[in-house]
């Protein structure tokens, strides 16, 4: 009996540096092994904001201190199964991938644009991951059959919307 490669999966959004890193960490994690999980971003910041590397720590036991901020162009010519945008901005300047992978948008809001205290910042990055790993936990749940149904895996993203969204920068 043959172990099936595990899907490849690209998160990307704009700096790679909340969203994005947050979806790596958690769907890697609970993938178990089913997901080869990278992420990127089309203008990234170059650094891995410190409040995503505490709430993956702090509140899933994730140790991302060895995330890092990097480009989609590193991932050219990969060929990814899916390629899953985590904002707005990343959804429209979406490069076309090769292989042609699923590609479906799971937007949340921007945490790193939050303004107000440490505290404030944190809650907020608390609560975006809650989102995405909800949605993750969704992903997870499929079966390959389902993997494969384009209207289901770009469904999660319309599932778990926040309570205060709308009043959030995207």
């Amino acid at each position: 009996m043959t172990t099936p490669t595990p899907y490849k999966v690209l998160i990307l959004c704009t700096g790679n540096s909340a969203r994005s890193v947050l979806g790596e960490y958690l769907l890697r994690a609970k993938g178990k092994g089913r997901f080869e999980v990278h992420s990127a971003g089309s203008h990234p910041t170059g650094r891995v904001n410190p409040l995503a590397i505490r709430t993956l720590k702090e509140k899933y036991g994730l140790d991302a201190t060895a995330a890092r901020s990097k480009s989609w162009d590193e991932f050219q010519g990969v060929k990814f199964d899916f390629v899953i945008t985590v904002c707005d901005n990343a959804k429209e300047a979406c490069p076309v991938w090769p292989g042609q992978p699923m590609i479906a948008h799971w937007g949340s809001p921007d945490p790193a644009g939050v303004e107000g205290t440490e505290e404030q910042k944190y809650r907020c990055f608390v609560d975006v991951a809650s989102q995405i790993a909800r949605r993750v936990d969704l992903f997870c749940a499929f079966s390959d059959a389902q993997l494969l149904d384009a209207v289901a895996v770009r469904g999660v993203g319309g599932q778990f919307k926040l309570a205060n969204e709308g009043d959030l920068k995207r």
